[in-house]
């Protein structure tokens, strides 16, 4: 009988990333199988032009789409469904729409009650990736690897598309591009932008032929208006230059380097087999053990942890990462 697995993935850009590996190495166990993820409408695009990809469905997680979303499910008749970060919306949504074999993470309550099977993540002891811990789900349908090596496939055109928005920002095939992304969407340990200021003074300083592209939507009014200030025709914002995650994926895909604090961008270059550099908190949740960006090219920094015992507050919820990893360190991973 033929598989058909739904994986669901609900959250943020970097958590979707971290599904990638799942979607090769199903396909690889099961060459026959259909394969399909659940995702939002943002984050759908990450997975765009994906080989080993039979479907995407997208849930905007508003009401009225629950049940849209449920026919959806349930017309291609699935035999597994993978529920990679546990939701109540998502275990409701499979179990309504029939899927017989459903895997989540936990015993939360609403997985107790539409009767889901589980696997632990075992209070994350000991810690592992958190791409690891996604596989376990797919080792549960008997895939067996530990090849977590994250993708996402751009083509021709799309490549193509991503230099034409550089070269309308005066960035040209030649320049050796770096994006600094400076927005972290509160969801880990970043540095002030003040910081990330001095970072591209000495970025400019010592690396005459590069051209630096910003291209965090959170950057500040007052953070603007400083790098303007520098009159420097070698930075360019790029933060208005997309609409769509794809677009910045595009973006992402012609660049030598990304430096970024532990987001969905820095996730994405890494996926794209592009250098990264990633600024990283020691606080077990937040660290590069778990969260950290994977493959050959990726650096990741991180606040030691005697600066972290010494500086942060016992419980680590006052965090002094700004002073944890210092702009030396970044200038000798590129």
């Amino acid at each position: 009988m033929q598989k058909r697995i739904l994986i669901v993935r609900t959250d943020r850009v970097g958590d979707v990333v971290m599904i990638t590996p799942m979607i090769r190495e199903i396909r690889k166990a099961f060459p026959d199988s259909f394969i399909a993820v659940l995702t939002t409408p943002n984050t759908a695009d990450i997975l765009t032009n994906n080989p080993n990809l039979d479907l995407s469905i997208t849930d905007d997680l508003k009401k009225d789409s629950f049940w849209k979303v449920v026919k959806q499910i349930r017309k291609n008749k699935f035999t597994h469904g993978l529920l990679v970060m546990p939701t109540e919306r998502a275990a409701y949504q499979m179990f309504f729409a029939g899927i017989k074999t459903r895997i989540g993470v936990g015993k939360k309550l609403y997985e107790v009650i539409t009767f889901m099977k589980s696997v632990s993540r075992n209070k994350y002891i000991p810690l592992r990736h958190e791409a690891d811990y996604c596989m376990d789900l797919a080792r549960a349908t008997g895939v067996d690897t530990n090849d977590l090596t994250p993708e996402i496939f751009v083509n021709e055109e799309e490549k193509l598309y991503g230099k034409g928005i550089l070269n309308n920002l005066n960035v040209s095939d030649e320049d050796f591009k770096i994006i600094v992304h400076t927005g972290s969407g509160k969801s880990s340990g970043n540095w002030s932008e003040d910081k990330y200021l001095s970072l591209i003074k000495e970025i400019l300083c010592k690396h005459k032929d590069t051209k630096i592209i910003l291209t965090a939507k959170e950057m500040s009014l007052s953070f603007r208006k400083n790098v303007i200030s520098l009159k420097e025709d070698k930075i360019v914002f790029a933060d208005d230059s997309f609409k769509r995650l794809r677009d910045l994926i595009c973006i992402i895909s012609n660049v030598d380097l990304l430096i970024a604090p532990s987001t969905g961008p820095l996730h994405i270059a890494a996926a794209l087999k592009i250098n990264t550099v990633g600024l990283y908190c020691h606080r077990r949740m937040n660290c590069s053990k778990l969260w950290g960006a994977l493959g050959d090219k990726a650096v990741n920094l991180e606040v030691s942890k005697e600066y972290c015992d010494s500086h942060c507050s016992e419980d680590k919820e006052i965090c002094m990462f700004e002073d944890g990893i210092s702009i030396d360190e970044v200038m000798k991973n590129f």
